[in-house]
């Protein structure tokens, strides 16, 4: 798997996420629940991305530990 296929990959998980929660209930519990998941899902990709810049392999794996 090349970067850019990652890429489209961690993007098109954010948006399937995104659709998955808004089918969710409109109540308190499951609203809380959805925005962190929402938030979780949507770090996926810029963090993989910021990785992708890294100079060196140690800040490369650095990067993606977070």
């Amino acid at each position: 798997m090349d970067p850019e296929e990652l890429k489209r990959r961690t993007k098109a998980f954010a948006v399937r996420v995104v659709k998955m929660t808004e089918a969710l209930p409109s109540k308190r519990a499951a609203d809380i629940i959805a925005r962190q998941v929402i938030r979780s899902a949507t770090s996926v990709g810029p963090n993989y991305r910021a990785a992708c810049r890294a100079r060196s392999h140690r800040e490369f794996t650095a990067r993606i530990g977070v």
